[in-house]
Protein backbone atom coordinates (compact mmCIF):
# COMPACT_ATOMS: atom_id res chain seq x y z
CA UNK A 1 0.00 0.00 0.00
CA UNK A 2 1.46 3.25 -1.12
CA UNK A 3 2.40 5.91 2.26
CA UNK A 4 0.33 9.08 1.92
CA UNK A 5 1.17 11.83 -0.03
CA UNK A 6 3.05 14.63 2.32
CA UNK A 7 2.25 18.76 1.72
CA UNK A 8 4.03 21.57 1.48
CA UNK A 9 2.15 25.19 0.76
CA UNK A 10 4.26 28.22 -0.40
CA UNK A 11 3.55 31.60 -0.26
CA UNK A 12 4.83 34.00 -2.59
CA UNK A 13 3.94 37.47 -1.30
CA UNK A 14 5.19 40.80 -2.07
CA UNK A 15 3.86 43.88 0.12
CA UNK A 16 0.84 43.01 1.23
CA UNK A 17 -0.22 43.48 4.82
CA UNK A 18 -3.21 42.50 6.78
CA UNK A 19 -4.83 40.25 3.27
CA UNK A 20 -1.39 38.26 3.93
CA UNK A 21 -2.49 37.77 7.77
CA UNK A 22 -5.58 36.89 6.97
CA UNK A 23 -4.65 34.25 4.37
CA UNK A 24 -2.36 32.91 6.45
CA UNK A 25 -4.68 32.40 9.44
CA UNK A 26 -6.90 30.78 6.84
CA UNK A 27 -4.33 28.24 5.51
CA UNK A 28 -3.30 27.16 9.48
CA UNK A 29 -6.76 27.03 10.53
CA UNK A 30 -7.48 24.24 7.58
CA UNK A 31 -3.52 22.50 7.99
CA UNK A 32 -4.70 21.19 11.48
CA UNK A 33 -7.22 19.15 10.36
CA UNK A 34 -4.46 17.85 7.22
CA UNK A 35 -2.94 14.50 8.51
CA UNK A 36 -0.46 15.65 5.66
CA UNK A 37 0.40 18.90 6.36
CA UNK A 38 4.15 19.56 6.95
CA UNK A 39 4.75 23.14 6.42
CA UNK A 40 3.40 26.79 5.19
CA UNK A 41 6.77 28.19 3.62
CA UNK A 42 6.09 32.06 3.05
CA UNK A 43 9.16 33.43 0.88
CA UNK A 44 8.37 37.26 1.61
CA UNK A 45 9.85 39.85 -0.83
CA UNK A 46 9.06 42.71 0.68
CA UNK A 47 11.10 45.42 2.50
CA UNK A 48 9.46 46.32 5.45
CA UNK A 49 5.75 45.36 6.91
CA UNK A 50 3.78 47.29 9.39
CA UNK A 51 4.48 46.91 12.58
CA UNK A 52 1.38 44.83 13.32
CA UNK A 53 1.77 42.25 10.10
CA UNK A 54 5.89 42.16 10.97
CA UNK A 55 4.54 41.22 14.13
CA UNK A 56 2.22 38.57 13.18
CA UNK A 57 4.82 36.42 11.14
CA UNK A 58 7.83 36.80 13.65
CA UNK A 59 5.00 35.48 16.26
CA UNK A 60 4.07 32.68 13.54
CA UNK A 61 8.17 32.20 12.64
CA UNK A 62 9.24 31.62 16.18
CA UNK A 63 6.64 29.13 17.15
CA UNK A 64 7.12 27.00 14.13
CA UNK A 65 3.77 27.78 12.52
CA UNK A 66 5.23 28.82 9.41
CA UNK A 67 9.14 29.05 8.10
CA UNK A 68 9.60 32.99 6.97
CA UNK A 69 11.92 33.43 4.46
CA UNK A 70 13.01 36.94 3.44
CA UNK A 71 14.18 37.73 0.08
CA UNK A 72 16.02 40.93 -0.93
CA UNK A 73 14.73 41.45 -4.48
CA UNK A 74 11.12 40.93 -5.54
CA UNK A 75 11.26 38.26 -8.18
CA UNK A 76 7.80 36.06 -8.64
CA UNK A 77 9.51 33.14 -10.43
CA UNK A 78 13.05 33.18 -8.64
CA UNK A 79 10.68 33.25 -5.28
CA UNK A 80 8.31 30.46 -6.32
CA UNK A 81 11.42 28.42 -7.48
CA UNK A 82 12.89 29.13 -3.98
CA UNK A 83 9.91 27.83 -2.72
CA UNK A 84 10.04 24.57 -4.80
CA UNK A 85 13.47 23.93 -3.74
CA UNK A 86 13.36 24.41 0.07
CA UNK A 87 9.66 22.45 0.67
CA UNK A 88 9.82 19.73 2.27
CA UNK A 89 6.65 17.85 0.82
CA UNK A 90 5.87 16.13 -1.77
CA UNK A 91 3.53 18.11 -3.09
CA UNK A 92 3.94 21.61 -2.97
CA UNK A 93 1.19 23.64 -2.85
CA UNK A 94 1.30 27.73 -4.79
CA UNK A 95 -1.28 29.95 -3.31
CA UNK A 96 -2.16 33.89 -3.84
CA UNK A 97 -1.41 35.98 -0.95
CA UNK A 98 -4.64 37.65 -1.06
CA UNK A 99 -6.93 34.17 -0.56
CA UNK A 100 -9.89 32.93 1.06
CA UNK A 101 -9.31 29.28 0.62
CA UNK A 102 -12.39 27.10 -0.11
CA UNK A 103 -13.33 24.35 2.39
CA UNK A 104 -10.97 21.30 3.08
CA UNK A 105 -8.67 23.19 -0.03
CA UNK A 106 -5.38 21.26 1.14
CA UNK A 107 -7.52 17.85 1.43
CA UNK A 108 -9.35 18.34 -2.15
CA UNK A 109 -5.78 19.47 -3.51
CA UNK A 110 -3.80 15.90 -1.91
CA UNK A 111 -7.10 13.84 -3.04
CA UNK A 112 -6.73 14.79 -6.40
CA UNK A 113 -2.65 13.84 -6.80
CA UNK A 114 -3.88 10.83 -5.47
CA UNK A 115 -6.86 9.72 -7.37
CA UNK A 116 -4.99 10.95 -10.67
CA UNK A 117 -1.44 9.35 -10.26
CA UNK A 118 -0.26 10.22 -13.72
CA UNK A 119 -0.82 14.54 -13.11
CA UNK A 120 2.52 16.13 -12.01
CA UNK A 121 -0.08 19.51 -11.16
CA UNK A 122 -3.17 20.11 -9.86
CA UNK A 123 -5.17 23.35 -10.51
CA UNK A 124 -7.77 24.58 -8.16
CA UNK A 125 -10.49 26.16 -8.87
CA UNK A 126 -10.19 30.21 -8.96
CA UNK A 127 -13.50 32.70 -8.33
CA UNK A 128 -12.26 35.89 -9.08
CA UNK A 129 -14.10 38.96 -7.26
CA UNK A 130 -17.74 39.12 -8.75
CA UNK A 131 -17.31 35.35 -10.06
CA UNK A 132 -19.33 32.23 -9.39
CA UNK A 133 -18.87 28.51 -9.89
CA UNK A 134 -20.42 27.38 -13.09
CA UNK A 135 -21.31 24.69 -14.69
CA UNK A 136 -19.61 25.50 -18.15
CA UNK A 137 -18.70 23.56 -21.35
CA UNK A 138 -15.20 23.82 -22.76
CA UNK A 139 -14.21 22.66 -26.12
CA UNK A 140 -9.94 22.91 -26.13
CA UNK A 141 -9.67 24.96 -29.64
CA UNK A 142 -6.27 26.44 -31.82
CA UNK A 143 -2.76 25.04 -31.64
CA UNK A 144 -0.08 24.14 -28.92
CA UNK A 145 -0.10 27.76 -28.18
CA UNK A 146 -4.00 28.94 -27.78
CA UNK A 147 -5.16 25.51 -26.58
CA UNK A 148 -6.53 25.90 -23.05
CA UNK A 149 -5.51 29.64 -22.26
CA UNK A 150 -9.52 30.55 -22.39
CA UNK A 151 -10.04 28.24 -19.56
CA UNK A 152 -13.05 28.80 -17.22
CA UNK A 153 -11.14 28.46 -13.91
CA UNK A 154 -14.44 29.05 -12.32
CA UNK A 155 -16.12 25.84 -13.86
CA UNK A 156 -17.15 23.22 -11.80
CA UNK A 157 -16.41 19.86 -13.79
CA UNK A 158 -12.67 18.39 -13.11
CA UNK A 159 -10.47 18.22 -17.01
CA UNK A 160 -7.28 17.63 -18.11
CA UNK A 161 -5.87 21.15 -19.17
CA UNK A 162 -2.50 22.73 -20.32
CA UNK A 163 -3.02 25.76 -18.59
CA UNK A 164 -2.69 26.69 -15.02
CA UNK A 165 -3.48 29.55 -12.30
CA UNK A 166 -0.50 30.02 -9.82
CA UNK A 167 -2.44 31.29 -7.60
CA UNK A 168 -3.93 27.97 -6.54
CA UNK A 169 -1.29 25.23 -8.41
CA UNK A 170 -0.18 21.80 -6.75
CA UNK A 171 2.72 20.32 -8.42
CA UNK A 172 4.66 16.90 -7.67
CA UNK A 173 7.38 18.44 -6.51
CA UNK A 174 10.22 16.14 -7.65
CA UNK A 175 8.57 15.82 -11.48
CA UNK A 176 8.38 20.28 -11.59
CA UNK A 177 12.00 20.63 -10.09
CA UNK A 178 12.99 17.93 -13.03
CA UNK A 179 11.79 19.77 -15.44
CA UNK A 180 13.22 23.09 -14.66
CA UNK A 181 10.46 24.58 -12.44
CA UNK A 182 9.55 28.27 -13.12
CA UNK A 183 11.25 30.37 -15.86
CA UNK A 184 13.32 32.93 -14.19
CA UNK A 185 13.45 34.93 -17.06
CA UNK A 186 9.66 36.17 -16.91
CA UNK A 187 11.00 39.85 -15.44
CA UNK A 188 9.79 41.14 -11.97
CA UNK A 189 7.03 42.57 -10.37
CA UNK A 190 4.83 41.08 -13.11
CA UNK A 191 5.80 38.00 -14.79
CA UNK A 192 2.64 37.72 -16.93
CA UNK A 193 1.90 34.74 -18.72
CA UNK A 194 4.63 32.36 -16.55
CA UNK A 195 2.68 29.96 -15.48
CA UNK A 196 0.97 28.99 -18.65
CA UNK A 197 4.77 28.58 -19.98
CA UNK A 198 5.25 25.82 -17.05
CA UNK A 199 1.96 24.63 -17.76
CA UNK A 200 2.69 23.74 -21.29
CA UNK A 201 6.75 22.86 -20.61
CA UNK A 202 5.31 20.69 -17.95
CA UNK A 203 2.44 18.82 -20.89
CA UNK A 204 5.57 18.91 -23.57
CA UNK A 205 8.06 16.74 -21.12
CA UNK A 206 5.06 14.38 -20.84
CA UNK A 207 3.07 15.13 -17.86
CA UNK A 208 -0.19 15.83 -17.13
CA UNK A 209 -2.01 18.82 -14.90
CA UNK A 210 -5.78 17.92 -13.69
CA UNK A 211 -8.14 20.75 -13.06
CA UNK A 212 -9.89 20.01 -9.50
CA UNK A 213 -13.08 22.20 -9.12
CA UNK A 214 -13.33 20.94 -5.39
CA UNK A 215 -10.25 22.63 -4.28
CA UNK A 216 -11.35 26.48 -4.57
CA UNK A 217 -10.32 29.73 -4.17
CA UNK A 218 -11.98 32.72 -3.93
CA UNK A 219 -9.16 35.21 -5.37
CA UNK A 220 -9.58 38.43 -3.51
CA UNK A 221 -7.86 40.46 -6.05
CA UNK A 222 -6.22 42.68 -3.38
CA UNK A 223 -6.09 46.60 -4.53
CA UNK A 224 -2.35 47.05 -3.10
CA UNK A 225 0.80 45.27 -3.36
CA UNK A 226 1.33 41.91 -5.92
CA UNK A 227 1.80 42.84 -9.76
CA UNK A 228 0.00 45.85 -8.88
CA UNK A 229 2.75 47.90 -7.10
CA UNK A 230 3.82 48.63 -10.40
CA UNK A 231 0.46 50.87 -11.30
CA UNK A 232 -1.73 50.03 -14.68
CA UNK A 233 -1.01 48.61 -17.80
CA UNK A 234 -3.32 50.73 -19.80
CA UNK A 235 -1.18 53.87 -19.75
CA UNK A 236 2.34 53.04 -19.53
CA UNK A 237 4.91 52.92 -21.76
CA UNK A 238 6.76 49.98 -19.71
CA UNK A 239 7.58 46.92 -21.24
CA UNK A 240 6.88 44.98 -18.24
CA UNK A 241 3.28 44.60 -18.70
CA UNK A 242 3.84 42.65 -21.85
CA UNK A 243 7.16 41.19 -22.19
CA UNK A 244 6.27 38.08 -20.25
CA UNK A 245 3.49 37.25 -22.97
CA UNK A 246 5.65 37.99 -25.60
CA UNK A 247 7.94 35.59 -24.13
CA UNK A 248 5.19 32.84 -23.57
CA UNK A 249 4.89 32.83 -27.43
CA UNK A 250 8.71 32.74 -28.10
CA UNK A 251 9.05 29.86 -26.40
CA UNK A 252 5.86 27.67 -26.70
CA UNK A 253 4.73 28.83 -30.10
CA UNK A 254 5.62 27.18 -33.21
CA UNK A 255 5.20 28.30 -36.58
CA UNK A 256 2.56 30.67 -38.15
CA UNK A 257 0.62 30.80 -34.43
CA UNK A 258 2.89 31.91 -32.92
CA UNK A 259 3.68 35.09 -35.25
CA UNK A 260 -0.38 35.28 -35.02
CA UNK A 261 -0.42 35.67 -31.38
CA UNK A 262 2.20 38.02 -31.21
CA UNK A 263 0.89 40.35 -34.20
CA UNK A 264 -2.40 40.43 -32.88
CA UNK A 265 -1.13 41.45 -29.04
CA UNK A 266 -0.76 44.98 -29.55
CA UNK A 267 -3.81 45.54 -30.88
CA UNK A 268 -5.71 43.51 -28.36
CA UNK A 269 -4.14 45.33 -25.50
CA UNK A 270 -5.63 48.81 -26.93
CA UNK A 271 -9.22 47.57 -27.79
CA UNK A 272 -10.69 49.07 -24.59
CA UNK A 273 -12.93 51.00 -23.22
CA UNK A 274 -10.17 52.45 -21.35
CA UNK A 275 -8.65 53.13 -24.81
CA UNK A 276 -11.77 54.36 -26.70
CA UNK A 277 -12.75 57.15 -24.17
CA UNK A 278 -8.61 57.87 -23.87
CA UNK A 279 -7.25 57.53 -27.28
CA UNK A 280 -4.23 59.82 -26.87
CA UNK A 281 -2.98 56.88 -24.68
CA UNK A 282 -2.86 54.27 -27.66
CA UNK A 283 0.53 55.73 -28.96
CA UNK A 284 1.87 54.88 -25.41
CA UNK A 285 0.87 51.59 -24.94
CA UNK A 286 1.82 50.71 -28.27
CA UNK A 287 5.32 52.06 -27.83
CA UNK A 288 5.59 49.76 -24.20
CA UNK A 289 4.25 47.16 -26.51
CA UNK A 290 7.04 47.58 -29.08
CA UNK A 291 9.82 47.98 -26.15
CA UNK A 292 7.83 44.49 -24.54
CA UNK A 293 8.45 42.10 -27.64
CA UNK A 294 12.27 43.28 -28.20
CA UNK A 295 12.98 42.45 -24.55
CA UNK A 296 11.47 39.30 -24.32
CA UNK A 297 13.14 38.46 -28.07
CA UNK A 298 16.44 38.99 -26.28
CA UNK A 299 15.57 36.63 -24.04
CA UNK A 300 14.41 34.21 -25.95
CA UNK A 301 17.32 34.36 -27.74
CA UNK A 302 19.60 33.60 -24.69
CA UNK A 303 17.68 30.57 -23.92
CA UNK A 304 15.40 29.81 -20.28
CA UNK A 305 16.49 30.26 -17.14
CA UNK A 306 15.57 27.19 -15.03
CA UNK A 307 16.45 25.17 -12.61
CA UNK A 308 19.66 22.97 -13.37
CA UNK A 309 19.37 19.34 -14.18
CA UNK A 310 16.79 19.29 -16.79
CA UNK A 311 17.21 16.58 -19.65
CA UNK A 312 16.20 18.86 -22.98
CA UNK A 313 15.80 15.62 -25.07
CA UNK A 314 12.59 14.83 -23.02
CA UNK A 315 10.89 17.88 -23.76
CA UNK A 316 8.36 16.92 -26.80
CA UNK A 317 6.79 20.11 -27.59
CA UNK A 318 7.87 23.48 -27.47
CA UNK A 319 8.79 26.37 -30.30
CA UNK A 320 12.54 24.35 -30.91
CA UNK A 321 10.95 21.09 -31.45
Amino acid sequence: MASPLTLSIVIVTYNREQVLVDTISHLLLQARDCPAFRELLVVDQTQRHEPSVDEALKDWSEQGAIRWARLAQPNLTQAMNFGLCHAHGEIVLFVDDDIIPGPALLDMHLAAHSQHSDAWAVVGQVLQPGERAEQLSYIPRGGRLRRYMDFPFRRTEGAFVENAMAGNLSVVREKAITIGGFDENFPPPVAARFESEFAKRLVGFGGKIWFEPSASILHLQATTGGTRSRGSHLSSASPIFGVGDYYFALRQGQGWEKWWYILRKPFREVRTRFHLRHPWWIPVKLLGELRAFTQAFALNAKGPQLLKGVDSNEYKGGANQ
